[in-house]
C-alpha cells in the first residue's frame, strides 16, 4: 500500500520519469526541493483586467480571451508593473495519477518581496489547489503588489507539493511530536497547528523589520544581493514593543520563536485567525523538511512574516499571535533535506529580506 503523506524528491522524479509531471523544456535537478518542485515561468504573459478562476468546465486559456488586455513576450525580459495582473502559463504541466492532489505557494523569495503569485488551472475553482488525478496545463497569476519586476522564460517564482491522502497532525499527534522533538523553545501554543508571534521587542536599538517604500526602480528577480535596502525599504524600530501598521504599506516582520521541522515531516504556514485583526500575514508558506533541524546545520529557525495591512491602521504588539504551522507526515524521508548537501538561502535564519538585496 502506498504511503500516506507529502511526496519527497525521490517521489517527483519518479513522477517525472512515468510522465505525471511533464514540462516544455526538461526538469532541471535544481527544481527539486526536499518536499515540492518550482515551476518555471513559460515565455509569454498575458495583462488582464482582473484576477479570476478558470471554474468548473472552463480553461484558462478561454478565460483569458475574455480578460485579455495585451500579451508581453518575456523572452528578452518583461517588466511586470506594480499593481497590475497578469497570466503566465508555465513550463510545467501534470497528468496525476488517482489519489494524488497537489497544493502550490509562493516560493520565499517571491513572498517577500510583496508578489502575489498564485496557480491556476483548467476546471480550477481555488487558487493554488490542483485536485485528485488533474490532466492539463499550469498557469502563474502574478500581482506585484510593491515592487515593479523584471522576469524572464525559467524564472522560478512558485512551487507545488504533492501529497497523497489526509497526513496532517491532529493536535494531539503535533504535541507528541514536540514532547519527541523540540519544535520551538518553551511551551508551544497548539490549536490547529503550531501558532507563533510577532517579535517587536529584539535586543536594544536593533531593527524589528522593514516597511515596504512607496516609489521605488525595478526588481530584476535575477540579481542576487544586487540591490540596497535603503533603494527599496524604510528600517522599522519598536521602543515598546508596539508597530502600529498603515493600510495598505507591506512589512516585513519575524516570529519570536525558532521553528524547527524534523525530515520526516513537512509544514506550511497558515493564518491564524481570519478576525485576529485588521491585517493579512501574506504567507510564502512552505517550510521544508530539515527547516531548523540540528543535524541539518539549524538550530531552529525564525519564520519571516510578510505582513500587510487592511482598512484601518492596527496596533501589532509583541508577542501577539499572527499565524500557525501546519505540520504534515512525508510519505518517506526525504534523499536530501533542507540546510543539508543543498544551497538553503533561509537556514537558520532571523530577520531577513530577500536574496535579491545587499547584507548590510
Amino acid at each position: 500500500m502506498s504511503q500516506i503523506g507529502v511526496l519527497p524528491a525521490q517521489s517527483l522524479r519518479a513522477m517525472i520519469a512515468q510522465g505525471a509531471i511533464s514540462a516544455s523544456s526538461p526538469v532541471e535537478d535544481a527544481q527539486i526541493q526536499p518536499a515540492s518542485l518550482d515551476l518555471r515561468l513559460g515565455t509569454r504573459a498575458w495583462r488582464v483586467r482582473a484576477s479570476f478562476l478558470a471554474g468548473k468546465g472552463r480553461r484558462v486559456a478561454d478565460r483569458l480571451a475574455q480578460f485579455e488586455m495585451h500579451q508581453m513576450n518575456l523572452g528578452a525580459g518583461a517588466v511586470l508593473e506594480k499593481g497590475c495582473v497578469y497570466v503566465v502559463p508555465l513550463m510545467e504541466s501534470l497528468a496525476l495519477p488517482e489519489g494524488i492532489q497537489a497544493v502550490a505557494n509562493a516560493k520565499s523569495s517571491t513572498g517577500r518581496l510583496d508578489l502575489l503569485t498564485r496557480v491556476i488551472t483548467d476546471d480550477g475553482t481555488e487558487f493554488d489547489r490542483v485536485p485528485d488525478g488533474y490532466a492539463g496545463p499550469l498557469f502563474a497569476e502574478i500581482c506585484p503588489r510593491s515592487f515593479s519586476v523584471l522576469v524572464r522564460p525559467g524564472m522560478r517564482l512558485n512551487q507545488i507539493r504533492f501529497r497523497r491522502g489526509h497526513a496532517v497532525l491532529s493536535d494531539a499527534e503535533l504535541s507528541a511530536l514536540h514532547d519527541a522533538e523540540t519544535l520551538v523553545p518553551g511551551e508551544p501554543v497548539i490549536s490547529e497547528g503550531l501558532g507563533f508571534s510577532v517579535d517587536l521587542r529584539p535586543a536594544q536599538g536593533t531593527l524589528v523589520g522593514y516597511r515596504a517604500k512607496p516609489h521605488t526602480g525595478v526588481i530584476d528577480l535575477d540579481r542576487i544581493g544586487a540591490y540596497a535596502p535603503g533603494d527599496f525599504w524604510e528600517d522599522l524600530y519598536s521602543k515598546d514593543g508596539q508597530v502600529i501598521l498603515d493600510p495598505g504599506a507591506f512589512y516585513i516582520l519575524v516570529s519570536r520563536e525558532s521553528v524547527h521541522i524534523p525530515p520526516d515531516y513537512a509544514a506550511e504556514m497558515a493564518p491564524y485567525l481570519a478576525m485576529v485583526g485588521e491585517f493579512r500575514v501574506h504567507y510564502a508558506g512552505f517550510f521544508d523538511p530539515g527547516f531548523g533541524h540540528a543535524a541539518a546545520g539549524g538550530t531552529g529557525a525564525r519564520g519571516v512574516l510578510e505582513v500587510r495591512c487592511h482598512e484601518a491602521p492596527f496596533v501589532l504588539e509583541h508577542g501577539q499571535i499572527v499565524g500557525r504551522l501546519v505540520y504534515e507526515r512525508m510519505a518517506a524521508r526525504p534523499e536530501r533535506v533542507y540546510g543539508a548537501e543543498m544551497a538553503s538561502n533561509y537556514q537558520g535564519q532571523g530577520l531577513k529580506l530577500s536574496k535579491h538585496f545587499k547584507t548590510l
